[in-house]
């Protein structure tokens, strides 16, 4: 029985999670859960999983939590609060298995201290790695962490890799569903409301990453991540849209072989394979039906109508500071957009000035690095006050 603290539990990422605990409840069982300020269903999951230790990110909902935890007649396990009570969470003894599922660039400080008290890590969280993925990469060497990725494509590229030999890769190849976009006209890309931006073709996801993907920014964290997750540089890894998002991934080696992993859309696969590496184990996911997989398309992106693409590779080659200021400008762009604030293709206007104003440190400390992110969104914040003026 292994014990999993899930770091952002009431997330998507965080239910799928809960829903595979549940399957496997036999090999697995919850020791924390912790959650923003969805504190309604935080207590609803204590309800179901009864974790020993509850994190809340601000301490001003913990009152509503409470409250919610005695309308339902359960007994409170422990609060922590803050990055202090993520810390205590994340290096428990207890704790076999850290989910980092939170979003954004708030999973980087419980993915850091989880690597760095040598816990394993199932890594749904990309931000982290993005920003701080060279860190994360030294700091498992050290500590003997083991990062396992819970996003589709790198699951997926994890899988082929068992194929052969890093020495052997020629190139790594990321899929991508192009988003509700892929056959817009870019010049209709001023006019594109939140609401038809929020409408992925394939999957069901939160709010940002949704965006990100409508932008391709998605594809472009990813490939920033498969650079440290992986160890492989980012000249050699490479995307192609294929509507079907039915190959999530693939290994091209040496020799010309092609591995690729193929599977239904369903964000518990990749999930279960995290928790339950090396083995693989019965799953509730509906198998792929070969019937409607008849047809597979794939196209190279267009980085003139998806600019995010160029930003995402051009930080990677700056390195440093570089990636966290992409995506910290992206965050705070997406969120001016869902506001409307700035419109669709001001996203990338907005994360082009902030890459180009920021003095790219080098050495990668955690410090640096989160000065970086706090410099990049205070100059996006200025840059779209700017704009909507």
């Amino acid at each position: 029985m292994k014990r999993i603290a899930l770091i952002g539990s009431t997330g998507s990422i965080g239910r799928s999670t809960l829903s595979v605990v549940e399957h496997l409840s036999d090999r697995f069982s919850i020791f924390a859960l912790t959650a923003n300020s969805t504190v309604d269903r935080l207590a609803e999951q204590v309800s179901k999983f009864r974790p020993e230790v509850v994190g809340i990110a601000d301490d001003k909902f913990v009152g509503d939590f409470r409250k919610h935890c005695l309308n339902l007649g359960i007994p409170l396990p422990e609060i922590v609060t803050g990055r202090e009570g993520l810390r205590q969470i994340t290096t428990a003894t207890p704790v076999d298995i850290v989910v980092s599922g939170a979003v954004g660039a708030a999973g980087l400080w419980p993915t850091y201290t989880a690597v760095a008290a040598g816990k394993t890590v199932a890594l749904a969280n990309k931000e982290a790695m993005v920003v701080a993925g060279e860190l994360l990469r030294k700091t498992a060497e050290v500590t003997g962490a083991q990062i396992i990725p819970i996003d589709s494509e790198h699951c997926a590229v994890d899988q082929c890799l068992r194929s052969g030999k890093r020495s052997e890769v020629h190139r790594l190849i990321l899929t991508a569903s192009g988003g509700p976009f892929r056959e817009t006209p870019i010049e209709r890309f001023a006019h594109v409301t939140p609401e038809e931006a929020l409408k992925h073709p394939t999957w069901q996801m939160g709010k940002r990453i949704t965006i990100d993907s409508a932008t391709l920014m998605n594809k472009g964290l990813e490939v920033i991540e498969a650079r440290w997750l992986f160890d492989i540089p980012a000249a050699k890894v490479d995307i192609m849209v294929h509507p079907q998002s039915i190959i999530h991934s693939m290994v091209e080696f040496v020799d010309g072989s092609i591995m690729a992993q193929l599977g239904t859309a369903d964000m518990r696969q990749p999930i279960q394979y995290a928790l339950t590496y090396p083995e693989r184990v019965k799953t509730p996911v509906a198998h792929l039906d070969w019937s409607s997989a008849s047809r597979l398309e794939f196209t190279p992106p267009d980085r003139v109508k998806f600019p995010c693409l160029s930003l995402a590779y051009s930080a990677i080659e700056m390195g440093g500071t570089a990636p966290a200021v992409l995506n910290a400008a992206d965050e705070i762009a997406v969120e001016a957009f869902l506001e409307r604030r700035v419109p669709f293709n001001g996203i990338p206007e907005v994360i082009a000035a902030a890459m180009e104003a920021h003095h790219c440190q080098t050495g990668g400390s955690l410090d640096s690095i989160l000065e970086a992110d706090r410099w990049a969104r205070e100059f996006a914040k200025t840059r779209v006050g700017r704009e909507v003026a």
